[in-house]
């Protein structure tokens, strides 16, 4: 007995494969014949029906005869009008069973009034037969033909599974939501992709013990272990795209002690078309685990305020302003200009947009919505390349995102800081007035309040003139500050991340150093919600939460990247470097600050009523010590420009040469203002 076993077993399940085989490859064609035979077929069965089972009589047959040819008329003429057979039913869903439910409505209405009109045809009448045949009939039919159809479905599901089942990773799913949710349909209808999963994980206590797609809601967060080990979990889910960080650092807290591979969705900032797909899963990421609570966006008067319009981005390839440029491409503007001093980030940029503009063409959608892309490579600081840009292009929109933010660096630095972040936005700004431009938002820093490094000056020194240009020109041009993002080019965390990767150790400044952060998308969004909440001449700043230790952030890295703090890799304090403070400021003396409509962000309603008034002629002396390399004349003015800002290598003796240099200046300006306006001086 079990020698005919061991035999027949290979030859069963090589058959069953070729029959299931041969189910999968069933076409249209093949559906036809078996449509036809069925509909040939269910007048007799629902007369049987009617009959309970009696053989029909012999009187019945003319008149069954003459009902199955019209209701088979009736059928294929409705079902091929609408393009029944040209389906593909791999596929099929719910979509397709309300459509087949339509169609069989519509032949049983039909059927019905014809069964009625025909009764009182001499000759021709059917009056034999019962008047609730049609309806039976239509029932008979919808359960043939849509059982036939979606027993492909279910043979390939079952099928892919039983042939897969061995090569997919058991899976939990934290967050039995409408992200958990969509992340077990796409691994049901998608076996292949090596996911099988097997239960959910949930807080809410409404859920537990309910199958959400026949997976059970297993229990919460603290069971994960026990689960982990009674159902042989190989991988957790983590699908919670819109909780906070604390909430992520709980669960990978409490996965850790399982030695269970955790992988996430990524924050809601981040899936811009709010799709989720189970190629946004990712490993958990520092980001993650201090994201805050979602903050919701405008995202249709943002949508509003930018279709249609020609946007041009500064520092395009950067950090901040690749993810501007992917933000600003979901708002379907008519044009953008991606504008970049390094060919390589532009380049990166481009062809993601580009791919982004193949997708939609594929997926049909309207051309008009597809924004015309173009590249400009060019240094801000270069007057004549960015007038050249301004004339091609014509922009109704500038965010200008380019710039030096490297602290020590710009400390080491000073002429590259003032020629970059202070000229730079100057000859954006002289043209952006220039050329008519409606909007001008600046992406400014917290490091420019109360600034103890050139960096910061030199940024609170860029925010006067966007402010200055808006009280002059009377148009929305704003400034926008926020505090640091985490992942971007000058973030600690990719420093850190490589120092792990050496084997540490991982450098800290100083213990109780901490640091406002953000994600990127999440700082972005509201730079876009910027731009419809302000009015111009103002300082808006983002709502950046409570700051976090930076040797709290570098903890977390270690343990996300599988090691031990002080163990494997130690964490060393260096000393704060030149120009870096304990502690970041968020409000300057004499700024008045006030809610706006959005909760993240504050407005400073009074920046453009404190700008000095040699503002114009302190810029004119700075651009001229930056050519010359005269670090004491830059550091002399940006103090005399920022209150609050205290150059530390400033040295006495070139004060009184500095402000010779101030009054050179002045007095070229007043020579130049006498010959244009001579009655104003």
């Amino acid at each position: 007995m079990n020698f005919f076993l061991k035999i027949s077993r290979p030859f069963m399940q090589n058959l069953m494969n070729i029959l299931l085989d041969q189910l999968l490859k069933l076409r249209n064609r093949h559906f036809l014949i078996f449509d036809i035979v069925v509909f040939l077929m269910t007048p007799l069965l629902a007369l049987l029906l009617l009959f309970n089972g009696h053989l029909v009589l012999e009187q019945h047959i003319p008149d069954l005869v003459k009902d199955t040819i019209l209701f088979l008329i009736v059928k294929l003429s409705v079902f091929w009008s609408f393009g029944f057979y040209k389906r593909y039913w791999r596929y099929a869903s719910i979509e397709e069973v309300t459509y087949i439910v339509m169609l069989v409505t519509a032949t049983v209405v039909i059927e019905t009034v014809l069964f009625n009109i025909i009764q009182y045809i001499p000759y021709v009448g059917i009056d034999t037969l019962p008047q609730t045949l049609p309806y039976i009939d239509g029932l008979l039919s919808c359960i043939f033909i849509g059982g036939l159809r979606f027993s492909v479905r279910v043979v390939e599901r079952t099928y892919q599974g039983h042939t897969l089942f061995n090569l997919r990773e058991r899976v939990l799913i934290v967050g039995a939501g409408s992200a958990g949710v969509s992340l077990v349909q796409e691994m049901q209808t998608n076996p292949q992709l090596g996911f099988y999963p097997v239960a959910f994980i949930d807080d809410n206590p409404e859920k537990l013990n309910a199958h959400i797609r026949g997976i059970p809601v297993v229990g919460d967060r603290h069971q994960i272990p026990d689960v982990v080990k009674s159902l042989q979990i190989q991988k957790v889910i983590i699908a919670m795209p819109t909780v906070a960080g604390r909430v992520i650092r709980e669960i990978v807290d409490i996965c850790k002690v399982t030695g269970i591979h955790t992988s996430t969705l990524p924050g809601i900032h981040e899936i811009l078309n709010g799709r989720v797909r189970l190629d946004s899963i990712r490993d958990v990421r520092i980001e993650d685990l201090l994201r805050r609570e979602p903050v919701q966006t405008e995202i249709e008067r943002v949508s509003g305020f930018l279709k249609g319009k020609k946007v041009l981005i500064t520092g395009a390839g950067g950090s901040i302003g690749s993810e501007l440029c992917r933000q600003i491409f979901q708002c379907c503007p008519a044009e953008m200009m991606l504008v970049g001093h390094g060919e390589n980030s532009v380049f990166n940029i481009q062809q993601e947009l580009e791919q982004l503009v193949q997708s939609i063409k594929n997926d049909g959608k309207a051309q008009e919505h597809i924004p015309r892309l173009s590249e400009f490579i060019a240094d801000i600081r270069c007057y004549e390349r960015l007038k050249h840009a301004f004339a091609k292009f014509q922009p109704d929109v500038i965010f200008h995102a380019a710039a030096h933010k490297h602290v020590p660096l710009m400390e080491l630095n000073p002429p590259e800081a003032i020629t970059n972040n202070v000229i730079g936005t100057k000859n954006l700004l002289e043209l952006a007035q220039q050329y008519d431009v409606k909007n001008f938002v600046m992406i400014s820093t917290d490091k420019a309040v109360n600034p103890t490094n050139v960096m910061g000056a030199s940024k609170r020194v860029a925010e006067m003139l966007v402010l200055k240009a808006a009280r002059d020109s009377g148009k929305p041009y704003v400034a926008v500050r926020f505090g640091n993002v985490l992942g971007s080019r000058g973030s600690v965390v990719p420093t850190f991340k490589k120092q792990i990767a050496a084997g540490g150790p991982v450098t800290v400044t100083h213990p109780d150093i901490r640091r406002y952060f953000m994600t990127i998308p999440e700082a972005v969004q509201l730079v876009l919600q910027a731009t419809v909440v302000a009015h111009g001449g103002e300082v808006l700043m983002l709502n950046m939460g409570e700051p976090v230790k930076i040797v709290d952030l570098a903890k977390e890295l270690i343990h996300l990247s599988g090691y031990e703090v002080n163990k494997d890799i130690e964490i060393v304090f260096t000393g704060l470097r030149p120009g870096e403070k304990l502690f970041e400021e968020l409000f300057i003396t004499g700024e008045e600050y006030e809610l706006t409509e959005h909760e993240k962000l504050l407005l400073v309603k009074n920046a453009s009523r404190i700008i000095p008034n040699n503002l114009d002629i302190s810029v004119e002396a700075l651009l001229k010590a930056a050519v010359r390399n005269d670090v004491n004349t830059i550091l002399f003015l940006l103090e005399q420009l920022v209150p609050g800002y205290t150059a530390k290598y400033l040295q006495n003796k070139v004060v009184e040469s500095a402000a010779k240099n101030i009054t050179i200046v002045a007095q070229q300006n007043v020579k130049i203002l006498a010959k244009v306006e001579p009655s104003s001086v």
